[in-house]
C-alpha cells in the first residue's frame, strides 16, 4: 500500500464533501474546489472520513493513489484556511504596487509590468518590497507565485531579484581584479 494514500483524511467541521462518480466536490468555509479523479480510483466518505483506494498494484495505479489523496487533502485545508506564498523584492529601485485588482512591477526592464489577479487568487502588497499571493487552491497560488517571480528571478551574485520569504539564494563570488 501507498504510505501516503492508505491514510484516510479527516473531514473538518464546516466541510462538507460529496463524489459524484469521478469528481469529489469539496465546500467549506472560503469556498469550493473540485477535483476530478483517474477512473482506476476510488474515493469514499466513510464517518466523516475520506478514504481513497486502488485495485490492484500496477505501478501507474499506486503513483495516482498517493497523488489524489493528496490532492484532495490539499482541497480540504484549501477551503479551511487557504494558501499564501510571501514574496520580498530585492534591489535598488525594484518595487511592487496594487491599483485595485492589478499588480505593477517596477524591477528594472525598460517597462512597467502590470499583471491582473486571476480569478480565486488575491495579492496584497504591504510595502512596495513585499508581495503576499493568497487562494484556496494551492496549484493556484503556488502558480501564480512563480510567475510573478519569473519576471525577477534572483540572481547568485548580488542577490537581486524576487524570492519567497523562506528561499536561499546561493551566492557566488565575482570576478577579481588584477
Amino acid at each position: 500500500m501507498s504510505r501516503i494514500g492508505k491514510n484516510p483524511i479527516e473531514i473538518p467541521s464546516g466541510v462538507e464533501v460529496k463524489v459524484n462518480g469521478h469528481i469529489v466536490e469539496v465546500k467549506g468555509p472560503k469556498g469550493a474546489l473540485q477535483t476530478e479523479v483517474d477512473p482506476a480510483i476510488t474515493v469514499a466518505v466513510e464517518d466523516n472520513q475520506v478514504v481513497v483506494t486502488r485495485p490492484n498494484d500496477n505501478k501507474n495505479i499506486r503513483a495516482l493513489h498517493g497523488l489524489y489523496r493528496t490532492l484532495i487533502a490539499n482541497n480540504i485545508e484549501g477551503v479551511v484556511n487557504g494558501y499564501e506564498k510571501q514574496m520580498e523584492i530585492i534591489g535598488t529601485g525594484y518595487r511592487a504596487q496594487k491599483q485595485g485588482k492589478k499588480l505593477n512591477l517596477n524591477l528594472g526592464h525598460s517597462h512597467p509590468i502590470e499583471l491582473e489577479d486571476p480569478e480565486g487568487i488575491e495579492v496584497e502588497v504591504p510595502s512596495n518590497t513585499q508581495i503576499i499571493v493568497r487562494g484556496i487552491d494551492k496549484q493556484k497560488v503556488g502558480a501564480y507565485a512563480a510567475y510573478i517571480r519569473s519576471f525577477r528571478s534572483p540572481e547568485p551574485y548580488k542577490g537581486k531579484g524576487i524570492r519567497y520569504v523562506d528561499e536561499y539564494v546561493r551566492r557566488k563570488v565575482g570576478k577579481t581584479g588584477k
